[in-house]
């Protein structure tokens, strides 16, 4: 038996809900003013990917350039360009692009300019992969030295960490000259300066050791530093862990006390994320969990920075986008995997009648695999034809490795004086 009463009371609080629904939609297209003045012209952020679309030498590729126009035609507010290196001895991937002084300046600054239309904010990534440096090309090293099962690092001595802020700033320096708008200090994910944070990986005893404040000095000094070289109008960002959900990492405590930390620099956002690609560490994207990943953690962080925040992770369609804005836990909605689905995402979610996004299923979960579907899949957008798109998992890893590996050498032999 139905209850009419019932129903009708329940239609009438949908009718009620609309408006307040239809306001908090509205902060979707609402304009965003940095502390440093600039201005994001929406709600929506391409979150960093690893496209692994440079050509193995450091530089940036037409192919690199068409996907991030693609993006900036979709729509987005600001697009990230995912792991670009400041140390060509130390990436994350042979297909990483390098900020360094024989880089190819040319190409930088193609994919600026299309990167950049529509009113769209370009910034690079840059950031030094550290313990967790691709060992094919590479001889990984991190705050610490370290050794957990098969995995180990050497440690990096106080001059070398000391050098740091002047190889950011070098980098950042270039940002600028190329044409980006903007660049994002990577300290999320397990790479070198999320590891300072990390107790796990921070195991030191002098001044970038120990508590919070400590491990995160390298941090302060090298946002003070590109700051006196960038100026004060240049959009400095930067994506942390919530934590790094490992056994000893960082923990979500501790990453509150970062974001008091980072309220008293000059950065203008504050991207969370979480976990680390820490070998056995399951990925946050991976997981089967419904709805963001981090807003909790978010709305905590808002309590205590003026800072605008950006949460990634977890977003899959324009109602949970609408609500964590509505609600005020968030300043923006970052995206990545959804992007590489439906790269015109942002302009449709803009729209009261947004189209929503269809996750792929797969029978199979190999280690790697989902990770190595979508780069395949921004390689197949890089071209205009993800309509033709039709790998499965192990079909991408085998394209994936096999590309790495070719790159691999092109690396070797273009920064073998590096070493």
């Amino acid at each position: 038996m139905i209850n009419n009463e019932a129903t009708a009371t329940s239609l009438k609080l949908t009718e009620t809900q609309k408006p307040d629904i239809q306001r908090k939609a509205i902060r979707l297209g609402q304009s965003l003013r940095l502390p440093c003045g600039a201005i994001l012209k929406n709600r929506l952020l391409k979150s960093a990917m690893s496209d692994s679309l440079a050509d193995g030498k450091g530089n940036a590729t037409l192919e690199q350039a068409r996907l991030y126009e693609r993006w900036a035609e979709g729509g987005v507010a600001l697009s990230i360009i995912g792991e670009v290196q400041v140390d060509p001895r130390y990436p994350e991937k042979p297909g990483n692009l390098v900020l360094g002084p024989n880089t190819n300046r040319q190409a930088l600054s193609e994919l600026a300019a299309r990167g950049s239309i529509n009113d769209t904010h370009i910034w690079p990534q840059i950031g030094h992969a550290g313990a967790l440096a691709a060992p094919l090309i590479s001889q990984p090293k991190g705050p610490s030295a370290l050794r957990v099962g098969s995995f180990s690092c050497a440690g990096m001595s106080l001059s070398e960490i000391q050098q740091l802020p002047a190889v950011y700033t070098n980098a950042a320096l270039l940002t600028k000259a190329v044409g980006f708008s903007g660049l994002q200090l990577h300290a999320g994910h397990g790479f070198l300066l999320s590891q300072f944070l990390s107790p796990l990986f921070n195991r030191r005893q002098d001044q970038y050791g120990g508590s919070v404040d400590a491990r995160a000095r390298v941090i302060v000094d090298i946002i003070e530093k590109v700051r006196g070289a960038v100026g004060p109008h240049f959009p400095i960002g930067i994506k942390i862990n919530s934590s790094d959900q490992l056994e000893g990492g960082l923990s979500q405590q501790e990453a509150l006390e970062v974001i008091g930390i980072l309220d008293r620099t000059s950065i203008d956002l504050i991207e969370i994320s979480g976990g680390t690609y820490f070998p056995g560490a399951t990925s946050s994207s991976d997981a089967a969990t419904d709805g963001p990943y981090f807003i909790d953690f978010a709305s905590q962080a808002k309590q205590l920075t003026k800072i605008p925040i950006v949460t990634t992770g977890g977003f899959k369609n324009r109602p949970q986008a609408v609500a964590a804005l509505g609600s005020g836990e968030t300043d923006m909605i970052g995206m990545a995997r959804a992007l590489a689905l439906n790269p015109s995402l942002a302009r449709q979610w803009l729209k009261p009648t947004a189209d929503e996004v269809h996750f792929p299923r797969f029978n199979t979960t190999p280690p790697g695999g989902i990770t190595a579907w979508y780069t395949m899949r921004l390689t197949a957008l890089a071209k205009d034809n993800e309509d033709n798109f039709s790998m499965d998992l192990e079909s991408a890893i085998r394209c994936y490795e096999q590309r790495d590996q070719l790159r691999a050498e092109r690396w070797r032999r273009r920064f073998s004086s590096s070493q």
